[in-house]
């Protein structure tokens, strides 16, 4: 069974991730002001559907490839700092643009196009391969149990946490963005924000240590 403090930092990493721009916010923002709620629905339940394949393919092997050869894990962590650090730099140079003032000339597409776009959107999201391919595996402690089943717990956390924060930016997208845009100076401290937590999460994943054998 996994500590409350995995718990804990899981949620609070998934938190500052889900609140960062990305492909999945971005998507979701975007769909909500064009077509409204609905889409944006439609859309968060491909986003979901894309959480659980990637917890699943996870669990079914990550951890033992990852154990059984420590380089894998090595190059899959410095990437995906590097991305978060990138992200970091795009959201912190001048000029940076908030996911809440996306494109609005989005044609209306089918519920189905929408939760295919919704889970290829997730699916194709580095920032998500790099949550369960690098940052919940420092989570995991040897005496919580098999890997896999950490990784599940874990994961589902993840998936909780990931969701909630995605629902609630998809049904504030079109206030929000509203909002924002006569306060130049809240846009501003949204993007500050957003990318210092970046930088933050981009050192501490270059530094975590290879997770060890199931």
């Amino acid at each position: 069974m996994i500590s409350l403090a995995a718990i804990g930092g899981v949620a609070l990493v998934e938190l500052g991730m889900a609140l960062t721009p990305g492909p999945n916010m971005i998507h979701l923002a975007s769909r909500a002001i064009t077509q409204g709620r609905r889409a944006g629905l439609v859309s968060l339940s491909g986003t979901a559907v894309g959480f659980v394949c990637y917890l699943l393919a996870a669990a079914a092997g990550l951890s033992a490839l990852f154990a059984a050869v420590p380089l894998a894990f090595t190059v899959v962590k410095l990437a995906g700092a590097a991305y978060l650090a990138y992200l970091a730099w795009d959201m912190l140079k001048p000029g940076g643009r908030s996911p809440f003032a996306p494109a609005q000339d989005l044609p209306p597409v089918s519920d189905a196009r929408l939760f295919s776009m919704g889970l290829l959107t997730n699916l194709l999201n580095p920032k998500i391969a790099l949550m369960y391919a690098a940052l919940l595996p420092q989570f995991m402690e040897p005496q919580a149990g098999p890997a896999w089943a950490q990784l599940l717990q874990l994961g589902g956390v993840q998936i909780i946490v990931g969701i909630s924060v995605n629902g609630l930016i998809m049904l504030g997208a079109a206030r929000m963005s509203r909002f924002l845009a006569v306060r130049p100076r809240v846009m501003a401290a949204q993007r500050v924000t957003a990318g210092t937590l970046l930088g933050f999460f981009a050192l501490r994943t270059a530094l975590t240590r290879t997770p060890g054998p199931a």
